[in-house]
């Protein structure tokens, strides 16, 4: 079924055509990713898509009935209601549903309204119809949604009566993902939906979004997210689109297989083309070859002319070289600890890791345990609480801060780096600014008129000027369109030198990472492999730990552990609490069973003419059902708690 279709769409900006000629269709169910350099129009397509923008040209075509949801990049949730009510928000149909449903069972026992039975059966029609309408649209599970959304977005710890005006920025923008995602709308238009969100939290995301009932279309930077969430690709280049079948990592390859086959087929036409003009221009003026010279002419000027492809717009050209080797011990961290003052507890206790040169070292762990502030530490930006930091020899150290607080916002772009280097000429630095895309003028734009982008790529600049031989890099693809990041992914990947990075891209942690150090608050811990390994690593711990843990339960009867007699009555009050509430989880799910098949057999009851003509019958079925139904909304609430 068609959601969408845009056909022959454009856009201009005053003068400007900022795109023509888009083609793009959106079916139930499809997973779509719009890619395309930044400033290709990307965002623009989206807004036009949910409506939010007007097109010049074209037409976009959507069924009616076709909703429509869209997030915009970075938009944070503003609301005067806490976080709980405000996702509740979303169900207001329902719970007002549910408060009619009470209104019409109370009508439903009135004497007097099962006299008259023309209005009693229309009454019960109306019921059944509504209660089907309540349990298809989730009315008996809607509570259970908003926490399993909440809590995959990272807001387990929080109290969900606290109020959204005292949240950050980024805890705005994941709340109003999180209630996008409980509207359900049959076309889900997400720009950059990854922002703010850890790996952890993107993982739930992708999980979220693969088992999505309608269609998904997706404007991201996060190239593992999209290979693990679309089918479809359309590129936006040069004002147009076109589409690929498969993921991110598919589009790739038959970009470049597209690219080179038009362009063997241009020069082979161009080789034609030469071969023809010469045999015009040496027989067009004898009277032999004259005709045949004539007839390759119009030939010539009757030939369907292929335009060269065209390259995508320049890319950043760099490398990372080294100045020096270091020694083989590059860094030494033995117990480290950081915290902000005496009166706060720990950031991070008990850290220790080891680097040796040529490691490339991935540093994860969720949002708050303290990277960044590792990271400082070790560059000298902030002093360790205790603990040992040992710097090995001949190390020289290059920084890439993710705020780019290194870079000063008063200097021109080209006095930032030749400030550094001033026995270095202009040429050699206006060379150097040009393979990362700065040219002409834009050497003298101030620092701070530069997009995010810009800043990356000249901080980039400063950190390859260093030739520095331990790289430590925060969150270096921040702001790099897709073609920035895999041009550093490549300089990274030849770099001779050591790597200690954080970064939340894991596509780039796969591609740059030999090692994975999972960071908590108590320890290190590391896995020799990439980002998948680790993955499955994790993985397979978890599922160890719950086959360990289900031979404990089912052993543990026979299993006599010498202990202290406190300690051990302590533990088995704990178990037999445990397994009270999974027997009494078990003995609620099959009362809701036998619930909800009695609640089916009197709706049945209901619908036999032999039945509702009883009066006494129909009065008595009907608050049971009532009474039925009380008590099912009690079970279930009480299984939520046993569950939490």
């Amino acid at each position: 079924m068609i959601l969408m279709q845009l056909n022959q769409l454009t856009k201009r900006f005053g003068a400007e055509t900022i795109l023509s000629n888009i083609k793009l269709e959106v079916q139930m169910n499809d997973r779509i990713a719009i890619v395309g350099r930044n400033g290709a129009g990307k965002s623009t397509l989206l807004k036009m898509m949910a409506g939010d923008m007007s097109h010049d040209e074209g037409n976009i075509f959507k069924p009616k009935e076709t909703t429509i949801g869209y997030l915009a990049q970075n938009t944070g949730l503003q609301s005067d209601e806490s976080i709980w009510n405000e996702m509740e928000k979303v169900f207001t149909h329902l719970k007002d549903l549910e408060k009619e449903l009470r209104s019409m069972e109370m009508q439903m026992a009135d004497p007097a309204l099962i006299e008259d039975q023309s209005r009693y059966q229309q009454l019960l029609a109306d019921y059944d119809r509504k209660q089907e309408y309540f349990k298809s649209a989730g009315g008996y599970q809607y509570e259970a949604d908003i926490k399993s959304v909440l809590n995959g977005l990272n807001f387990h710890n929080f109290n969900w009566d606290t109020p959204i005006t005292s949240l950050s920025g980024g805890q705005k923008t994941r709340l109003a993902l999180g209630k996008l995602l409980l509207t359900s709308p049959d076309v889900l238009i997400l720009d950059e939906p990854t922002n703010h969100l850890d790996i952890d939290t993107l993982g739930w995301l992708e999980g979220y979004l693969q088992g999505y009932q309608g269609a998904v279309v997706i404007v991201s930077h996060d190239r593992y997210f999209l290979d693990k969430i679309v089918n479809t690709v359309y590129e936006i280049a040069f004002q147009s689109s076109k589409k690929y079948h498969g993921n991110y990592s598919d589009y790739l390859k038959k970009k470049e297989a597209d690219y080179e086959q038009e362009l063997k087929r241009f020069e082979k036409q161009q080789v034609e083309i030469k071969r023809m003009e010469d045999f015009i221009q040496k027989n067009i003026v004898r009277a032999t070859t004259s005709k045949r010279a004539q007839s390759r002419r119009k030939q010539l000027e009757k030939m369907d002319k292929l335009e060269k492809p065209k390259d995508d717009n320049q890319s950043a050209k760099f490398s990372f070289q080294m100045e020096k080797k270091s020694g083989n011990d590059v860094l030494k961290l033995r117990d480290l600890a950081f915290r902000y003052d005496d009166s706060s507890s720990y950031l991070f206790d008990h850290l220790s890791l080891d680097l040796n040169r040529g490691d490339s070292v991935a540093l994860v762990g969720p949002n708050g345990v303290g990277k960044t502030t590792l990271l400082k530490t070790i560059i000298g930006d902030l002093e360790a609480s205790k603990g040992e930091k040992m710097i090995g020899t001949n190390v020289q150290i290059g920084y890439y801060d993710q705020e780019q607080t290194k870079l000063n916002s008063k200097k021109t772009v080209l006095n930032e780096l030749w400030d550094e280097y001033p026995m270095k000429n202009e040429k050699d630095i206006r060379t150097i600014l040009g393979n990362f895309l700065f040219s002409g003028e834009d050497v003298l734009k101030p620092v701070t008129a530069l997009s995010g982008g810009e800043k990356a790529r000249l901080s980039l600049a400063k950190l390859m000027m260093q030739e520095a031989n331990f790289l430590i890099l925060d969150e270096p693809t921040n702001h790099l369109d897709l073609d920035s990041k895999e041009v550093l992914e490549a300089a990274l990947v030849d770099y001779p030198g050591t790597l200690l990075f954080v970064s939340h891209d894991r596509y780039f942690i796969n591609k740059i990472a030999t090692q994975i150090v999972e960071m908590n608050p108590e320890e290190t811990r590391l896995f020799l492999g990439d980002y998948d390994y680790y993955v499955d690593k994790k993985q397979e711990e978890y599922e160890l730990h719950q086959i360990e843990e289900a031979e404990r339960l089912q052993n543990e009867p026979n299993k006599q552990e010498p202990q202290a007699k406190n300690s051990f009555e302590e533990d088995k009050a704990v178990k037999r609490e445990e397994r009270k509430k999974n027997r009494r989880i078990v003995g609620i799910e099959e009362e809701i069973e036998q619930l909800e098949m009695k609640l089916e057999e009197n709706e049945e009851l209901l619908c036999d003419p032999e039945v509702y003509q009883d009066h006494e019958r129909s009065l008595e079925l009907t608050e049971d059902n009532a009474e039925k139904q009380k008590q099912l909304e009690t079970l279930m609430e009480e299984w939520e708690t046993l569950h939490e």
